[in-house]
């Protein structure tokens, strides 16, 4: 009897089309993680900022994205989480680990990220014995649709799996399976996931997703986090920069891609490349990106030392390296924006980083464009003009408040950390109450300065 095709699931992921339409990280949730202790939840919307005190928790729910991204960017297995990495390094599994309420129980923590607001994919991590590493005990896979949540672990037995996959997925396998042989199937660690091993004998087994979207051909959750652009807060200056193969995805930190990326536009996308002067412009800090290709593996970026109306000004280019360094701290936040898909996330820690008050504010307008796009940006910052900006640009009707999310991290007496989240109103408001900082300690500052001045001027 002929064999029956198998279905499209069950393509490895060499075969999966990378054509398939982005499908947006729209919510996270951590436990377990550093400060996180309880369950931290954040919706992500395209313009989300997450803002609070130093060590108040911001990047620690981040983190466990950057985590999973560089485990499934390496090019070995290096187990379910590849701890020292290009995004963020540890040296020890038990530094990720709240304090448990129980001391004799597990260290674990969990890592949930929800995606287009229609499933839910919760990854369990727990520490081996003795400092033995990591491991994966569990996954859940909750789709909103019929809201069921499905667990699954790795010493499951068949019967238990295929009474815990949905109709449609075994309907599928089954469709494809010849009438005279039998499935075998098991739950094994697919770097930082779980994943369902299928096959005619226990021989012929295959890794298949657990959470195909209506039998996709593409893992939904791997490919948000491989899309994943991460600027960190110190950005690398270099003379020259490395030239990089440029695609649409970015493996690692996204600052070596940016000069080959510029190239590229000054070849194939002059739209692109205007764009970018355009931005620099609008932050004071140039009018023009110039790559020159210093032999086949590196390429510097020069900027115009003068400004745009002088005579000659646009021969007379510097190294990027020669000018403040807020040109090449900002250059890629703009290249990131101007590159990022509909849906595909970018990270940015600390996007104000040596700018100038002004620039700050002006940097609100291209963040507040590239969410307009679709694009969905995290922003973590401490720039209480940053943030002012974002709000007046919903005030002036020029940033839908629906775009926008802001979440405020903060430690509670214990030192775990605690989010309040809120929204914008038309006018740019905050919703509800956004805990004293920022403005507050703006506010306090100049009041402190202007009674000390009045009180030496009087000699009272």
């Amino acid at each position: 009897m002929p064999r029956k095709r198998r279905p499209a699931f069950a393509k490895s992921r060499d075969q999966r089309s990378a054509d398939e339409p982005l499908l947006a990280i729209t919510g996270i949730r951590v436990s377990g993680f550093k400060s996180v202790r309880d369950a931290c939840d954040i919706k992500i919307r395209p313009l989300t900022i997450l803002a609070g005190a130093n060590s108040s928790g911001k990047s620690s729910l981040m983190q466990p994205l950057l985590l999973m991204k560089q485990t499934l960017e390496a090019s070995y297995d290096p187990g379910p989480m590849r701890l020292d990495g290009p995004n963020v390094g540890f040296s020890s599994v038990s530094e990720l680990f709240t304090r448990p309420h129980d001391p004799n129980a597990p260290s674990r923590f969990s890592v949930a990220l929800t995606l287009d607001a229609r499933a839910t994919l919760t990854t369990v991590f727990q520490g081996l014995p003795a400092g033995g590493g990591l491991t994966i005990p569990e996954m859940n896979f909750l789709t909103l649709k019929d809201g069921k949540e499905r667990s699954f672990r790795p010493e499951m037995k068949p019967k238990d799996i295929v009474s815990t996959l949905s109709a449609g997925i075994m309907k599928a396998i089954l469709d494809a399976l010849p009438s005279d042989h039998k499935i075998a199937m098991s739950i094994q660690r697919r770097r930082c996931f779980l994943s369902l091993s299928w096959g005619f004998s226990a021989e012929s087994m295959e890794p298949v997703s657990l959470v195909p979207f209506e039998i996709s051909p593409e893992i939904p959750f791997e490919r948000a986090l491989l899309k994943l652009i991460h600027l960190p807060g110190l950005r690398a200056a270099p003379r020259a920069y490395p030239t990089a193969s440029v695609g649409r995805s970015f493996a690692g930190t996204f600052g070596p891609y940016v000069a080959s990326i510029v190239s590229a536009w000054q070849s194939r996308d002059a739209h692109k490349l205007a764009l970018l002067g355009t931005g620099l412009e609008r932050l004071g800090l140039a009018w023009k990106v110039e790559p020159r290709a210093v032999d086949d593996a590196h390429i510097e970026l020069y900027v115009p030392r003068l400004s745009k109306s002088a005579k000659g000004a646009s021969r007379d280019l510097v190294n990027i390296a020669d000018v403040g360094v807020g040109v090449s701290q900002a250059l890629p936040v703009i290249v990131a924006l101007l590159t990022a898909e509909p849906g595909q996330m970018v990270y940015i820690e600390q996007p104000e980083i040596h700018l100038h008050p002004r620039a700050q504010v002006a940097l609100a307008g291209l963040l507040a464009e590239a969410a307009e796009r679709g694009v969905r940006i995290v922003a973590e910052t401490h720039s209480s003009l940053l943030l002012l900006g974002i709000q007046t640009l919903v005030a002036e009707g020029k940033l839908s408040p629906d775009l926008v999310k802001l979440h405020w991290f903060e430690r509670d007496e214990e030192g775990f950390t605690k989010i309040t989240s809120t929204n914008l109103d038309s006018a740019g408001r905050f919703e509800t109450e956004w805990p004293e900082d920022f403005g507050e300690v703006e506010l306090e500052a100049e009041s402190r300065y202007l009674d000390a001045s009045e009180k030496r001027q009087t000699g009272t």
